[in-house]
């Protein structure tokens, strides 16, 4: 391979890294520091070689946050294998000329260890200087190898979350429209339908498509693939309820702040959306007014309880429903209650209807 090829392909591999004129960071701070204690060297920095100049990240002993690579006494020494010393500046033909090592205040001795990427493209170094010749131990050379290692691995470290962070982007975004694309299809097939049999085990389907849609988008913001916010994601769910409902009915929704694992909400949704729609439909005949209360709140127990209670007819106009349809609502309520562990409970009076689900946080 040529060395224009090998420089762009270095030059590739830094910008990946994504660290040039970024902030100071203690990650970086702290090595330096260290370096520079063991070694007794003044002067120690973790500095990347650009195209036309080397930055340094961090740095001890040294106020320039760049030099030219005229200055550059990394970009010399980078491509070799192992700590790189030079006992005296002024006697290596790498080092006599360069700016920094000539004049009063002039660097006489130069140590740094190589910052190669796991695939091995030399980005930097970490390096030791001071104003006098003279010789590191191996301890001190030892030292400066592990600090080196310890910095690209902090970089490769955070390139691969980065990485991660994009692929789950693109992942998320084909779900949703995959989610969306199912969606629509069966809108198409509902408006096509004319069994009410069927047109209800597809809004069925629906209600639970929603319930997915509205947890894997609670689950892009969320800070953790373990636990989520679960009052948002009822609050998700109820609004896209909110747009189905009839304008005689309301849902009304409170939910005390509860992290909650991801991997169960979604029984919850479900739970929700199937008692909304079975006060929505049985509740409220004839445009009868009403309000559907959803309710979350913590027990003194630590365990959790969903009330999902209406103020529509109740037992007093009702129809028993023993339906398919209405067979698949129950089988699916008492399936995502067993999801949770929990215990479900349901009642019908004068006053309307009224399900009460208790689980463990």
């Amino acid at each position: 391979m040529d060395f224009t090829t090998a420089e762009n392909r270095r030059l590739a591999a830094l910008r990946d890294l994504d660290v040039l004129d970024t902030p100071r960071e203690a990650e970086f701070d702290d090595l330096v520091t260290l370096a520079s204690r063991i070694c007794g060297a003044p002067v120690s920095l973790v500095s990347f070689v650009d195209e036309d100049r080397q930055w340094f990240k961090a740095k001890t002993g040294f106020d320039p946050d760049q030099t030219d690579l005229n200055s550059s006494i990394c970009s010399r020494v980078m491509y070799d294998d192992g700590v790189i010393e030079i006992e005296d500046t002024w006697l290596d033909e790498r080092t006599s000329q360069n700016p920094l090592c000539i004049g009063e205040g002039s660097m006489r001795f130069y140590a740094g260890a190589p910052l190669v990427t796991s695939d091995g493209h030399p980005v930097g170094t970490l390096c030791v200087l001071d104003a006098k010749p003279r010789v590191l131990d191996e301890m001190q050379r030892d030292t400066l190898r592990v600090l080196a290692r310890q910095a690209m691995k902090e970089l490769e470290l955070r390139k691969a979350l980065r990485d991660q962070k994009i692929l789950r982007k693109e992942m998320d975004h084909r779900v949703k429209n995959s989610l969306q694309s199912v969606s629509s299809v069966m809108r198409l097939y509902a408006r096509q339908i004319t069994d009410p049999v069927a047109q209800e085990a597809i809004e069925a389907i629906q209600r639970r498509l929603q319930a997915i849609s509205a947890l894997h988008t609670e689950m892009q913001v969320a800070s953790s693939d373990q636990a989520m916010a679960l009052d948002s994601y009822l609050d998700r769910i109820v609004g896209h309820l909110r747009l189905s409902v009839p304008a005689n009915v309301t849902i009304e929704l409170s939910s005390e702040p509860v992290e909650f694992g991801a991997e169960k909400a979604a029984s919850l949704g479900v739970i929700v959306s199937e008692a909304i729609a079975n006060s929505v439909k049985h509740g409220f005949p004839d445009d009868h007014p009403g309000v559907i209360h959803v309710r979350l709140s913590r027990q003194a127990d630590g365990g959790l309880q969903l009330e999902c209670l209406d103020n529509g007819v109740g037992n007093a106009a009702r129809i028993k429903d023993d339906s398919a349809v209405s067979g698949l609502g129950r089988s699916l309520l008492e399936a995502a209650a067993s999801q949770l562990d929990g215990t479900l409970e349901t009642s019908l009076d004068e006053n309307g209807s009224r399900l009460v689900l208790t689980f463990p946080a």
